[in-house]
């Protein structure tokens, strides 16, 4: 029997409706033909009313005791920054961390978990625009203005809004494998991970004039990863030099061909050494990655562990 993850938000006004629905797509939605694997609450400090950025209350029943039973808390965005937590928030989000739950924020939630301590001498992240407002508050921090996450195990920081999305299917991704997060990103129409970081979503100095979506190209490569497809090869499909081919992707992913390619081979091959019990060679093959001594090389390269030691681990932890 499979134990239920319990996942808390922790909302604070005046709440931002997208960072919590962010959390809330991804942990408290059940899916047909998806097992469920979270339960899903919300808890304020002071219980009631909250209003948000979009103009309505929200009514929420629970307090801060909430957060005592939490496996995971969540702290979707906290405005205004600069304004720290009342000395009860503090004292319940470091028992939350001492007790062992999983602290999470997503965007300016980075500053919450700050303002507690919690990310003293740890590199996190935020949204690009208050990066650097998150590094000189507080200088202990190690500020990554680029990344889309930062994920410590027991403490993980997203990027702005959409970021969060991604932060929480790496956590489920983590919690029960890529197999799982990829239904779930699925039944969302979401990507399972995005490649590069914040930077490909920063204002440009000049305009960016992109030459048309890569989806297309994307799903007709991930097709075929079973092929040894070239950086060429994705460019003569695209009808495109490979140097424009390579604008694009820095442009759309942050990423280049090959990179995103890679990423690719490494997920399918995660997935398959989840669900089957194919030896290492015909997971290569299958994958485009050649042979077992390739697969090694690049998945430890990609994840720091092996393909056995992680398909040991996963069988396990199911």
């Amino acid at each position: 029997m499979t134990v239920v993850h319990r996942v808390i938000a922790l909302v604070h006004p005046p709440q931002s409706t997208f960072e919590l629905s962010c959390v809330a797509e991804v942990f408290g939605i059940e899916r047909r033909g998806v097992a469920v694997r979270y339960a899903f609450e919300v808890c304020a400090e002071e219980p009631g009313p909250v209003p948000t950025l979009a103009g309505y209350d929200m009514v929420v029943t629970d307090g801060l005791a909430a957060l005592d039973r939490a496996d995971t808390v969540v702290i979707p965005g906290w405005l205004p920054p600069e304004v720290a937590p009342s000395e009860a928030v503090v004292r319940a989000l470091r028992r939350a961390h001492a007790r062992g739950a999983r602290m999470v924020s997503i965007c300016s939630g980075s500053f919450a978990l700050a303002h507690a301590g919690l990310l003293d001498g740890r590199r996190a992240t935020t949204h690009w625009a208050s990066a650097g407002q998150l590094a000189a508050l507080f200088p202990a921090v190690q500020v990554d203005p680029d990344v889309l996450y930062v994920d410590h195990g027991d403490i993980a920081t997203s990027a702005g809004s959409g970021a969060g999305i991604d932060l929480c299917l790496h956590l489920v991704r983590t919690d029960h494998g890529a197999g799982y997060a990829a239904q779930v990103a699925r039944s969302m129409v979401m990507p399972p991970h995005r490649e590069g970081g914040q930077l490909q979503f920063t204002a440009p100095p000049h305009p960016v004039q992109l030459d048309g979506s890569l989806a297309p190209l994307l799903e007709w490569a991930t097709a075929r990863l079973d092929a040894s497809l070239t950086v060429d090869e994705l460019a003569a499909h695209e009808g495109v030099s490979a140097r424009t081919l390579a604008r694009r992707f820095a442009d759309q992913l942050g990423a280049s061909p090959g990179q995103w390619l890679l990423a690719q081979r490494i997920a399918a091959s995660r997935e398959l050494l989840e669900s089957t019990d194919l030896p290492l060679e015909a997971i290569a093959r299958r994958v485009g990655l050649s042979s077992a001594t390739n697969l090694r090389r690049r998945f430890l390269r990609a994840l720091g562990t092996t393909p056995g030691a992680y398909r040991r681990a996963f069988r396990a932890g199911a």
